[in-house]
């Protein structure tokens, strides 16, 4: 599947956000924190706050490194929730979509000081799917 998002530039925000992941659950592939953390967003209902970002550290990562095995699923996943928030699916809201979506999830699970742990963390994934 052809993807528009080739690369990008993690925050330095981020990058620090994701060092406190890295510590708390012992995960060390930014991809894989990342991958959590879009997903995680995703699954919010609401649509992510448009910020603006300044990209500027040195951790830089590539869709498919990003992604993995299920680098497609993500980006359908990705296209989905534009559809479902009502925007469109060209290139440019996709990479700005990503970017927001990525974002917030990095923000809500190094926010989340109940975070100790990798199990906390897929205690977290599965409280989603819990009804209210």
């Amino acid at each position: 599947m052809e993807n528009p998002i080739k690369q990008f530039t993690i925050s330095e925000t981020a990058k620090e956000q994701l060092i406190k992941l890295k510590r708390n659950t012992k995960i060390e592939q930014w991809n894989i924190l990342c991958r959590w953390a879009f997903s995680y967003s995703l699954a919010e209902p609401s649509m992510p706050t448009a910020l603006p970002v300044s990209k500027n550290s040195n951790v830089e990562l590539t869709w498919d490194v990003f992604g993995g095995e299920i680098a497609d699923m993500l980006l359908i996943a990705l296209k989905q929730r534009c559809y479902q928030d009502g925007l469109a699916t060209d290139t440019e809201t996709l990479k700005q979509q990503f970017c927001l979506h990525l974002y917030r999830g990095i923000g809500y699970l190094s926010g989340n000081d109940n975070l100790k742990n990798i199990e906390d963390l897929i205690d977290l994934i599965f409280a989603v799917d819990e009804p209210k």
